[in-house]
């Protein structure tokens, strides 16, 4: 509504036509002896020899109106502040039905199972915001698009983005993905109510990237996000590169993943437990510990990879992560207490406990990021790398060029982040103990 892209002086007029994966993997030739798992090389036309490549494309240039579905079941405690939970619809005749077909099914499952208690005069303590967007395959349109118009509104009120994109894309394993903010929780909610336990491992909750409407949210916005999904061992290995809107790929049909929709029935569970508890608790289901603790362990992790030369003061780095870590400690453990005493409640220190929760990602939002990786620096590219993504990427760079400088930039960002989170989490403490102390 009022969000138009017809006429953009910027788009570039040379031709520009997406390949697929195959033919890509057909005209440019790797040599074997090259090939490493744990490295990304670079691909490059064979030395010998040429490809002649003829491309007929017939197809049309048109404008389609994208349409994104909202509603909203308004808290009483909070009411301006806000859960969103996102599912997406096809309506562009796109490869990519069976998706948005699971999606839609969980999310209306959870609506339905929701109004039964609304009619029954129960209300959420804050806000929870339903959207099906539109235009997720050809790049998230729909909710960026509303996210961007709302920009101002949404980094005051959010508190959590639950995604419910592809939710059954396989049939072997649970893959919840999760914020560090939020991994406790994702883990809890695991042992709730899970049909099959076996396909439910009680804690491989990851902060990996995860493809969908949560773009936004993850990396603009600061949002902590979470979602669960069915997925098979092999595709969660591997990086999806094209988007199903574009390519025709084999799809197995849902009834033949999940005859008895026993998984899409443990999905609507999951995601909304998970939900109600952060829409509902006095005090948000954050833990600030476990954002510090992932920053340690991937700096950590990056060090031993990482060979930074003389110029790069390792133990240094280390004590930053160190104070963040103390800092959120004394934050946990002061600050958490009125979440278990009734006492300590008061109205005033809840409303700005929570305010520091919601805000706790939002200091590893890099200005820039290379290509493919995310803005948030919490967040790794697969689940074979437990080091920051931007730090890996730099490496390589490193090696191409002969050259430390984007290693040190990549440094710099990633210490101001958290040095940023540091001076953030003290900044809430000396608050709380103001008002406190004013209080006496």
């Amino acid at each position: 509504d009022g969000s138009y892209r017809q006429n953009r002086l910027n788009l570039t007029t040379l031709l520009v036509q997406p390949i697929s994966a195959v033919l890509a993997k057909n005209l440019i030739s790797v040599p074997e002896d090259t090939v490493q798992k744990d490295r990304c090389i670079p691909l490059q036309m064979p030395a010998t020899g040429k490809k002649i490549i003829s491309l007929n494309i017939q197809s049309v240039t048109t404008y389609k109106t994208i349409s994104n579905v909202i509603g909203y079941l308004k808290g009483t405690v909070f009411p301006d502040r806000y859960v969103i939970i996102g599912s997406h619809h096809n309506g562009l005749n796109t490869y990519g039905g069976r998706e948005w077909a699971s999606s839609t099914a969980v999310i209306t499952a959870f609506i339905q199972a929701l109004m039964l208690k609304v009619k029954r005069g129960w209300r959420p303590d804050r806000t929870i915001v339903f959207c099906s967007w539109g235009g997720t395959s050809f790049g998230n349109i729909g909710s960026y698009e509303w996210a961007e118009d709302l920009k101002r509104v949404l980094q005051r009120n959010v508190v959590a983005y639950v995604s419910i994109h592809n939710p059954v894309r396989g049939n072997s394993t649970l893959h919840p993905v999760a914020s560090p903010s939020l991994q406790q929780l994702a883990a809890e909610s695991q042992s709730f109510n899970c049909v099959e336990k076996a396909k439910c491992p009680g804690s491989n909750v990851s902060s990996v990237q995860i493809q969908g409407d949560s773009d936004y949210f993850i990396n603009h916005l600061g949002v902590p996000a979470m979602q669960f999904s069915y997925e098979d061992i092999k595709t969660s290995e591997n990086s999806s590169f094209l988007s199903e809107a574009l390519f025709p790929v084999h799809t197995t049909k849902t009834e033949e993943l999940d005859p008895s929709f026993s998984l899409h029935e443990t999905i609507a569970k999951l995601t909304g437990q998970v939900t109600l508890q952060i829409a509902s608790e006095p005090v948000l289901p954050f833990n600030a510990l476990d954002i510090a603790l992932e920053v340690q362990n991937s700096l950590k992790a990056a060090f031993l990879l990482l060979f930074l030369g003389d110029e790069v003061d390792i133990p240094q780095l280390l004590a930053v992560a160190s104070r963040l870590r103390d800092t959120a400690e004394l934050f946990q453990s002061d600050e958490m207490r009125p979440a278990n005493d009734p006492k300590e409640r008061a109205p005033v220190r809840v409303r700005m406990l929570n305010d520091v929760l919601q805000s706790l990602e939002k200091s590893f939002l890099v200005h820039r990021a290379p290509p493919g990786l995310y803005r948030n620096i919490l967040y790794r590219l697969d689940e074979r790398t437990s080091q920051f993504s931007v730090l890996l990427e730099a490496l390589e760079h490193c090696k191409l060029h002969q050259s430390n400088e984007t290693i040190q930039a990549a440094l710099s960002e990633v210490l101001n982040s958290i040095n940023s989170a540091q001076v953030y989490f003290k900044a809430g403490l000396d608050v709380f103990e103001t008002t406190l102390a004013g209080k006496k």
